[in-house]
């Protein structure tokens, strides 16, 4: 057994899309205006569903409140990296472009090693961003 895809649950899938295309997961099947859609990371698949999907699954479905509880993380290589990719999802790059996310945490260099950044998706899931830092 292996695991296989996470699944992420979106109420704005075109800007679901948009912000996932952002971190450079590619596009497998589904779009902006399906009820399911694929990207393929590697091995792992990340698949956004709907609330109409939901609710067809599990009719007395609710979304989370409270605060959430998954995140993802992206291992971005290189403090840099981290910093560019923070700044692209924000609107902060040099180009400006518009943000895909909100900032819930600015890049840091993390006590255990790491440079770290989280923002958030447009559905408010936590995407954490990170690299090892060199000493």
């Amino acid at each position: 057994m292996k695991l296989d895809a996470i699944s992420i649950i979106t109420a704005d899938m075109p800007a679901a899309i948009t912000f996932y295309s952002a971190l450079g997961l590619e596009l497998a099947d589904g779009g902006p205006d399906a009820p399911h859609t694929e990207f393929s990371s590697g091995s792992l698949r990340v698949l956004l569903d709907t609330e109409a999907v939901m609710l067809g699954i599990d009719p007395e479905w609710t979304r989370p409140t409270g605060g959430h509880t998954m995140s993802l993380a992206f291992d971005c290589s290189t403090a840099e990296a981290v910093d560019a990719t923070f700044a692209r999802l924000t609107g902060r790059g040099a180009e400006n472009s518009a943000p895909v996310a909100r900032v819930v945490h600015e890049p840091w260099d993390a006590f255990w090693g790491q440079r770290y950044a989280v923002v958030s998706d447009p559905d408010g899931n936590k995407v954490d961003l990170f690299a090892t830092l060199n000493s």
